[in-house]
C-alpha cells in the first residue's frame, strides 16, 4: 500500500510569521518618522491596531474555512502590502504640502482584505470554476480590451490600459488575468491530449500539428492588438506569456513555447518598425540618455538605485521623490534607494517564495484542473513581477504594469488579494487529508469470531452442496494425533 502524506495545519506558524511581517512593515513606518522628525507619529497606535486587525481578520478566515492552506503565502503577502504602505507614506511626507496617498491606499487595503475573505468564504471548491471555459475566455478577453472602447478608455503616460467610470479609474487587465487563468486551465484540461499530438519534426524538435495552431494564433493576435492599440508591451507580454507557459505545462511539448516566442518576437519587431511609441520605449531602454526629457523617469530611477548603493540610505533619508510616479510605477526604485540592493533583493526573494509555494501546490494537486490553475496563477504573478522590476532596472523596456501589493492603486491591490485567496483555496485542497479521521466509520473486526470448518457434500445434480447448518463441529479443542506412516520402500 502506498504511503499517504498528511500535512499539518500549521496555523500557529502562519500566526507567528504574520507577527514578524507586521513588525517589519510597521518598523519601516516608524523609522521614517524617527529619521525625519525625531519622534514617533501621533497616530501610530491606530495604524498598528488597523494593521493587526486586518491581518487577524485574514488569518481568522483562513483558520476557519481553509485550515490546511499553505502557511507562508498570507504572511508574505502581508509583508509586501505593509512595505508598500510604508513607502507610499514616506513619499507623502516628502511632498509639499504633505499628501495623503497612504490613507487612500490603506482604505483600498481594507477593501482588498475583505475581498480576500469573501473569496475564501464563498469558494469552497475551486473545481466549480471548470464549468464554462469558453464563456470565461470571452469574458476575460472582453474585460482586457475594455480600454479600447471609445469614451471609456483613458490614456495615462502613453499607455491606454485604464478605463474611467464615474470619475474612478480602473485597470481591467488586473481582473482579466484571473479570469483568463481560469479559462486557459479549463480549456487545456479538455484539449491537452489533442494539443500534445506531434506533427512534423524540425531536427530533434517535435512540432505540433498545423491544425492545432488556432488557439495560439488567437492569443498572438490579441497580444499584438494590446501592443499596438493600448501601447503597452507589459500587458501584451503578460497574457501571451501566461498562455504559453500553461500550454507547455499541459502538453509538455517544447515546440509550443518555441513557436510562441518566435511569433511574439516577430510581431514585436514589426510593431517597433511601424509605431513610434514602441520605438520610444525601446530607445528609453537601450539608451535613456539619448533623450533626457522623454526618459527622465528612467534616468532618475537609475540615479536613485545608484545612490542607495548596497545597504541603502535608510527609511526617510533618501530622495525618492525626485523620481516621477515613485508611488506607482517606480516604487521598486524608491525601495531600492532607501533599503539598498540588499533590501530590494530580499523583496524579490519574497516574490519568488510566493511563486514557489504556488508551484508546489500545482505539483501536489490531485486533479489536472487544479494543477493548471495553480500553475497559471503562479506564472502570471511571476511574469508581472519580472516585467515591472525588469523595466525599473532596465533589464527590459519599461511597462505599464504595477508592482503587486506594493504600488499605489486600488484595482491592482484588490485583484491580487483575490488571486491570493484563490491560490490558498487550491493549497487547502492539496494539503488536506483525502479522508478526514472523523469521516471514517468503525471498522468491523473478525478476530474474536470462531472458525467453522464446513464439509461439502454432493447435491442431487452432482454439484457440491453446503448444508444450512454445519455438520462438523469445530476442532479447536480436540487433541492432536501424530500419525506415522509406515510403508516399505521400493
Amino acid at each position: 500500500m502506498a504511503d499517504v502524506i498528511v500535512y499539518r495545519k500549521r496555523r500557529g506558524v502562519e500566526a507567528f510569521m504574520l507577527v514578524l511581517a507586521l513588525a517589519i512593515s510597521l518598523g519601516g513606518y516608524l523609522l521614517t518618522h524617527l529619521n525625519l522628525e525625531g519622534h514617533l507619529p501621533d497616530g501610530w497606535p491606530w495604524v498598528t491596531g488597523i494593521g493587526v486587525g486586518l491581518a487577524g481578520l485574514a488569518h481568522g478566515m483562513v483558520r476557519w474555512r481553509i485550515p490546511y492552506a499553505d502557511p507562508l503565502i498570507l504572511p508574505l503577502v502581508v509583508l509586501l502590502n505593509g512595505l508598500g504602505l510604508a513607502m507610499i507614506h514616506r513619499l507623502d511626507l516628502g511632498t509639499d504640502p504633505v499628501m495623503h496617498s497612504a490613507e487612500l491606499q490603506l482604505t483600498w487595503t481594507v477593501v482588498a482584505v475583505a475581498a480576500f475573505c469573501v473569496t475564501v468564504y464563498l469558494l469552497k471548491d475551486y473545481r466549480v470554476l471548470h464549468a464554462f471555459p469558453y464563456l470565461a475566455f470571452l469574458v476575460g478577453l472582453g474585460v482586457l480590451l475594455l480600454p479600447l472602447v471609445p469614451g471609456l478608455g483613458r490614456e495615462n503616460n502613453g499607455a491606454q490600459i485604464w478605463i474611467q467610470i464615474a470619475g474612478y479609474s480602473f485597470q481591467p487587465a488586473e481582473v482579466a488575468k484571473i479570469i483568463l487563468s481560469v479559462a486557459f486551465a479549463a480549456y487545456l484540461v479538455e484539449k491537452k491530449d489533442v494539443l500534445a499530438m506531434a506533427g512534423g519534426k524540425l531536427g530533434p524538435l517535435e512540432l505540433p500539428r498545423p491544425r492545432d495552431l488556432g488557439p495560439i494564433l488567437v492569443m498572438w493576435l490579441a497580444s499584438m492588438a494590446l501592443l499596438v492599440f493600448q501601447k503597452d508591451l507589459g500587458t501584451s507580454l503578460l497574457f501571451f506569456g501566461l498562455f504559453l507557459t500553461m500550454l507547455y505545462v499541459a502538453t509538455e511539448r517544447p515546440g509550443w513555447p518555441i513557436i510562441g516566442i518566435a511569433l511574439f518576437a516577430a510581431g514585436a519587431y514589426a510593431a517597433f518598425l511601424v509605431f513610434g511609441h514602441v520605438q520610444a520605449r525601446v530607445s528609453g531602454w537601450l539608451d535613456p540618455f539619448s533623450n533626457f526629457d522623454r526618459n527622465y523617469q528612467v534616468i532618475q530611477g537609475q540615479f536613485g538605485l545608484a545612490w542607495g548603493g548596497l545597504f541603502g540610505t535608510g527609511w526617510g533619508l533618501g530622495r525618492p521623490n525626485l523620481t516621477p510616479l515613485a508611488k506607482s510605477d517606480f516604487i521598486a526604485a524608491a525601495l531600492g534607494e532607501e533599503l539598498g540592493l540588499v533590501g530590494l533583493t530580499a523583496i524579490v526573494l519574497v516574490y519568488g517564495l510566493i511563486v514557489a509555494r504556488g508551484l508546489r501546490a500545482a505539483l501536489g494537486a490531485r486533479d489536472p484542473f487544479g494543477k493548471l490553475l495553480a500553475s497559471g496563477l503562479s506564472f502570471v504573478f511571476a511574469i508581472q513581477v519580472f516585467a515591472i522590476l525588469g523595466g525599473v532596472t532596465r533589464l527590459l523596456p519599461l511597462t505599464g504594469l504595477t508592482t503587486p501589493f506594493m504600488s499605489q492603486g486600488g484595482s491592482s491591490l484588490v485583484a491580487n488579494w483575490i488571486m491570493v485567496g484563490l491560490l490558498m483555496v487550491i493549497t487547502h485542497q492539496v494539503r488536506r487529508p483525502a479522508l478526514e479521521p472523523a469521516a471514517a466509520g468503525p471498522v468491523a473486526s473478525l478476530a474474536e469470531e470462531p472458525t467453522v470448518i464446513v464439509q461439502p457434500s454432493s447435491g442431487t445434480d452432482g454439484a457440491p452442496a453446503v448444508p444450512a447448518t454445519p455438520a462438523t463441529p469445530a476442532l479447536a479443542d480436540e487433541p492432536t494425533e501424530v500419525v506415522q506412516r509406515v510403508g516399505g520402500g521400493s
